[in-house]
């Protein structure tokens, strides 16, 4: 009974060392964690901040005195004595905000300004970062940020009352307006200055504010009932509570090819690498090799990781080796192979499986299912394939398009359902050659059905199921339309992943290659310009007025304008039109369309109003009156944008200036001058001060008068209806050079506004 005693004794003992030193290896290891973020002797907390190496609180515990961290009674992390560190990272650190701000009395005298001079990092190695921006906010102000090398930015910002400032976080104009800032700025100013000194505005918004902060954190708020930026103590209590700015640091200037061959001062230590800052000053940083972690900057910083303490961070099925940096995979005793589970794993290595009746009776019974199922292969794939053709087709829409068609709602009986064999008959299996043109929603290709009728067949690239009912209502409401200069829709096909639409075949290209001369031919005289012109006014002012539910085309410009063999103007892609209701007169929907013809205040609001395709359609009419293009280049080769530029030569009496030579020599000068104020009308930047499309399309009948120009010389065609929903041979806008002549060119040396 003693002897057990005794036994079971010491073997409790042994398990109390074995105990011991497990958990004494446990706090080493956590200790030498902990001791690699900071230089020995060293504190690496002031705060709630974590103040990692190259980084040191006081004297000594930093790489060198730039990267010196003061901790103050307060325990506040402070750089340069006065700012607060909030967070370092590896690449970054973040410190509290200072701002400039500007105020006025009611009379609009300045009773108090303070500007922002920021030049303590020029010697330090930091330096602000990208992630920041310049920020101006307030109604009647002008902020400027300048820096070295010759730089300077600015913005401007406006509002007429608090109502007139969204909630949301916008930052574009609207009582704030925000300027990306260059890499590597190391020191920068700042400047406001205001047109009416806050006389209009001071009764919600005396002051205006000009600072530099990360962009991700700061959300402009305009709303009174939740507090908002325009109040001077709210604005400043919110900014320094929660908008902090970004700085990026590096290890001295050099790169690392450079630091590598001055070993004395290298900063990167064992189980580490180098790798160049992207600051645009110079300098690197270290990191750990793969297999390792910790701080690269201190002596056995960077200490392996043990991958086969996790089974999650390894790939062995039996048994795993680690190594410095690495690990590896074996099998026990008795087996072989790579042991991976993602490999050929662990095998016996005297397997007694009869591995060769095995194979036999596999090769036999392959065989035998190989005749057996042979005959029904192809019937199963093409029950398989009749399953997916029904699927696409309920997905996309079909029977909701089968009940329109079966129920003749909105006269659609004219619309076909194309099967996805008929399509790909007539494009040769939708061949290369067959393709017309390549547009941001689609392909479209050339086709040819059994009737032999020529088609012109657009395959979608992508679907939104949550756009198909809207989709099939476009359909059908397309089908309807029934005018001579709209691209006819013949029928769609829903059997595939993506739907595809059928349009009529229009042979001459668009309006844009002709006007820009990328077609050879002199058809497009000053009288055809006009007919096309009036064409295009009378077709937009039925889709706006005279269709069973008025249509908004969104897109009109002259790549979307087809030609026939007689060169009549066939309006279509109608991928981005809007269906409006008859009791609205405007939609809010997200803003698409073609840069130079966009209307601008559709861009600002994202109110779609039928005045936002006047404007689209002066543009063309600016550009058949020019022969420039919607965006045009002048000899400094900056961006100008064809209708600013119109409008002011016809307000500088410049107009004759301008015109293409061909117009101005073809034209009667009065009718060239109605016809330019016509485009200046449609071209103002409100929409209340445009006319209606309908207005415009009656004054260019009554100017075609003046030339004795009949509306019914139309080149002798028939009837042709309907439209499309997506660009047809769409040419991309990827050149917006255009080389004007003499005239022109003298008068783009003045400022117009840019795109």
């Amino acid at each position: 009974m003693e002897l057990k005693q005794m036994i079971l004794l010491s073997y409790q003992i042994a398990c109390f060392y074995v105990c011991v030193l497990i958990l004494t290896l446990a706090t080493a290891q956590n200790t030498t964690k902990g001791a690699n973020v900071i230089k020995p002797g060293c504190t690496n907390q002031c705060g709630n901040v974590t103040v990692p190496y190259p980084f040191g609180i006081g004297s000594g515990c930093a790489f060198d005195s730039g990267f010196e961290i003061h901790c103050n009674n307060s325990e506040k992390p402070l750089i340069g004595n006065h700012l607060t560190v909030y967070d370092i990272s590896d690449a970054e650190l973040r410190i509290s905000n200072v701002f400039g701000w500007r105020c006025y009395n009611s009379t609009g005298a300045v009773i108090n300004e303070d500007m922002v001079s920021r030049n303590f990092l020029e010697s330090s190695p930091y330096s602000f970062s990208a992630l920041n921006r310049f920020i101006v906010v307030g109604c009647d102000d002008y902020g400027a940020i300048s820096g070295p090398n010759n730089f300077e930015y600015g913005c401007s910002v406006s509002c007429t009352s608090r109502e007139d400032v969204m909630k949301g976080g916008e930052c574009m104009g609207k009582g704030c307006c925000q300027k990306q800032i260059p890499k590597g700025l190391k020191y920068y100013s700042t400047t406001m200055s205001s047109t009416r000194n806050h006389t209009d505005v001071w009764s919600f918004n005396s002051c205006g504010y000009a600072f530099l902060g990360e962009a991700d954190r700061f959300h402009f708020q305009g709303l009174p009932d939740l507090g908002d930026d325009l109040t001077v103590d709210y604005f400043y209590e919110r900014l320094k509570a929660t908008v902090p700015i970004v700085l990026e640091w590096a290890i001295g200037n050099l790169s690392c090819v450079q630091a590598l061959e001055r070993l004395d001062d290298y900063a990167c230590r064992e189980n580490s690498h180098c790798v160049d800052s992207d600051t645009g000053v110079g300098g690197y940083r270290c990191s750990c090799n793969t297999g390792y972690h910790g701080n690269p900057y201190l002596n056995q910083g960077c200490q392996d990781i043990d991958e086969c303490a996790d089974p999650s961070t390894n790939s062995c099925e039996r048994i795993c080796i680690n190594i410095p940096g690495s690990y590896n995979c074996s099998c026990p005793d008795g087996y072989t192979d790579d042991g991976k589970k993602d490999g050929r794993s662990c095998i016996a290595a005297y397997s007694e499986f009869p591995w060769i009746k095995f194979s036999l009776g596999i090769g036999i019974g392959f065989i035998s299912l190989v005749v057996g199922i042979s005959w029904l292969y192809f019937s199963i794939k093409k029950r398989k394939l009749i399953k997916v053709r029904e699927k696409f087709f309920q997905q996309n829409g079909g029977l909701l398009l089968k009940h329109r068609i079966s129920t003749k709602e909105g006269g659609v009986e004219a619309t076909r359902i194309f099967t996805a064999e008929e399509l790909k008959k007539a494009t040769n299996n939708y061949a290369n050659d067959r393709i017309l043109g390549r547009g941001g929603n689609g392909i479209v290709y050339r086709g040819v059905l059994r009737d032999t009728r020529i088609v012109a067949i657009k395959k979608s690239r992508i679907v939104d199921e949550s756009q198909i009912e809207q989709f099939i209502n476009e359909v059908v409401i397309l089908t309807q339309i029934n005018h001579r200069n709209v691209v006819r829709l013949f029928g769609c096909c829903l059997e595939d992943e993506v739907p595809s639409l059928v349009y009529e075949y229009v042979s001459e290209g668009n309006l844009y290659e002709h006007i820009h001369n990328q077609r050879e031919g002199s058809w497009l005289t000053w009288q055809n310009r006009f007919r096309i012109a009036a064409e295009i006014a009378t077709t937009l002012a039925y889709l706006h007025s005279f269709a069973s539910i008025p249509i908004i085309h969104r897109d009109v410009k002259s790549a979307n304008i087809l030609l026939d063999n007689a060169y009549t103007a066939k309006v279509a892609d109608f991928g981005a039109s809007k269906l409006i209701p008859l009791d609205q007169t405007h939609v809010v929907t997200l803003v698409l369309g073609t840069s130079g013809y966009l209307d601008p205040e559709y861009f600002q609001t994202s109110e779609l109003t039928e005045k936002s395709d006047v404007y689209s359609f002066g543009v063309v009419l600016a550009e058949l009156l020019t022969g420039l293009k919607p965006i045009i280049r002048d000899r400094n080769d900056e961006q100008k944008n064809l209708a600013d530029y119109f409008v002011s030569s016809v307000n500088n009496n410049h107009l004759f200036q301008i015109l293409d030579r061909r117009v101005l020599r073809e034209g009667n000068l009065e009718q060239l001058q109605k016809t330019a104020e016509l485009v200046k009308n449609c071209l103002q930047l409100h929409r209340e001060d445009r006319p209606t499309i309908k207005e415009v399309a009656i004054e260019l009948e009554g100017l075609r008068k003046l030339t004795g120009i009949s509306s019914s010389n139309q080149h002798g065609l028939g009837e042709n209806n309907q439209d499309e929903l997506s660009d047809l041979y769409t040419v991309p806008m990827s050149s917006y050079g255009n080389t004007p002549n003499s005239d022109s060119a003298r008068i783009m040396h003045g400022r117009y506004s840019p795109i």
